[in-house]
């Protein structure tokens, strides 16, 4: 089997929290030329949502046809999850999105009878001068201090606002309440799940709810609200290679996401353990693997399968590209972030990671 880059369909949500910022401002191509895009899903395996691969000898086929008849060659050696391990959208968030939060594993299969829950982490690929993000609370609350600050829609005087710019990253653990924008451009990494409650009095579309069902949305969050991690923007930890710029942004046991800066070309070695999915968010790269080349242009996506052996990454002049993969942390992170000479503290900070 000769592996290459596998590029998919994109999924699309039109929620109202979106315009036209993917479109326009990212300049993503193929999409719809009116109408509201608030999310479109780059990679994932995700029920009806799975992706259908576009390119190469698998044209045709899902996403998750390929994960279970390949699980070791796409997703990396040892791989036994039920879909491709992490999905990846972009989201437009023009207005502020619902003030949510989502089921950690335990409760996803407890009451929702999914494989697992959705921890997440926002990178912002453009915000406007005073944009923000509200994630977690400030203070221990009473449930009914909580259910009334909901009520009254005062989700400032109980959770953290926190400033953003372009190239923070965000790391939201499952069961953490949580919003953001207006006036930010996100790439989203997360667990392959697509379970959320909402404390707002509107569903995602913007239909008002009946205060009936309105109160039993805040009483479930309230059931699954967790009260362990306090999310913050990281700006990331830096490794210079060559004049290449290497940004670890996050990192957890679920994923780990990388920003990569080329103004050369970077080789990519092998990695049997895992694959890595590249979303560009500037201009076109080429990408050279054993026995081909397939251009990634802006605003698309791709997945480097495990068993893909060394790809080169090739810039026309620069490139800026997203890296998302599952991590050996140990491996993957921390080793080499220590050696860069980074302390404990500052590599714990890119999101759940236990040193050891």
């Amino acid at each position: 089997m000769n592996w290459y880059p596998i590029k998919l369909t994109t999924h699309i949500r039109k929620y109202a929290f979106g315009e036209r910022a993917i479109a326009d401002k990212l300049g993503k191509q193929g999409l719809p030329t009116e109408g509201v895009i608030a999310e479109t899903w780059e990679i994932s395996d995700y029920q009806d949502a799975t992706g259908t691969v576009i390119n190469g000898a698998f044209a045709g086929r899902t996403l998750h046809d390929l994960v279970l008849e390949y699980p070791d060659e796409l997703a990396g050696s040892g791989w036994s999850g039920p879909h491709f391990p992490i999905l990846e959208k972009f989201l437009d968030a023009s207005h502020m999105l619902p003030v949510h939060l989502h089921a950690d594993d335990e409760t996803a299969k407890r009451v929702y009878n999914e494989p697992n829950g959705k921890t997440e982490a926002w990178h912002i690929v453009w915000a406007a001068p005073g944009a923000t993000v509200l994630a977690g609370l400030k203070a221990d609350f009473s449930r009914a201090q909580l259910f009334d600050a909901f009520v009254a829609q005062d989700y400032d005087s109980i959770m953290v606002r926190h400033p953003i710019q372009t190239g923070d990253t965000v790391y939201v653990p499952a069961g953490i309440i949580h919003s953001f924008g207006p006036d930010a451009l996100v790439f989203e990494v997360q667990q392959t799940s697509d379970l959320g409650n909402s404390v707002m009095p509107t569903d995602l579309y913007g239909k008002p709810l009946s205060q009936e069902e309105w109160h039993a949305n805040i009483n479930t969050v309230l059931d699954e609200l967790r009260t362990h991690y306090q999310p913050h923007p990281n700006s990331g930890l830096e490794l210079q290679q060559g004049t290449n710029r290497r940004i670890f942004c996050c990192a957890g046991p679920y994923f780990a996401l990388e920003r990569l800066l080329l103004s050369e070309p970077l080789t990519e070695p092998s990695h049997p353990h895992r694959c890595i999915t590249l979303t560009n968010v500037g201009d076109p790269v080429q990408l050279e693997f054993r026995g081909g080349r397939e251009q990634l242009g802006c605003a698309e996506s791709c997945i480097l399968p495990a068993a893909i052996g060394e790809v080169r990454m090739i810039p026309d002049k620069s490139a800026t590209l997203i890296a998302g993969y599952v991590p050996d942390l140990q491996q993957d992170v921390i080793a080499p972030l220590r050696t860069a000479g980074y302390e404990e503290e500052q590599i714990q900070g890119l999101g759940d990671i236990d040193i050891g």
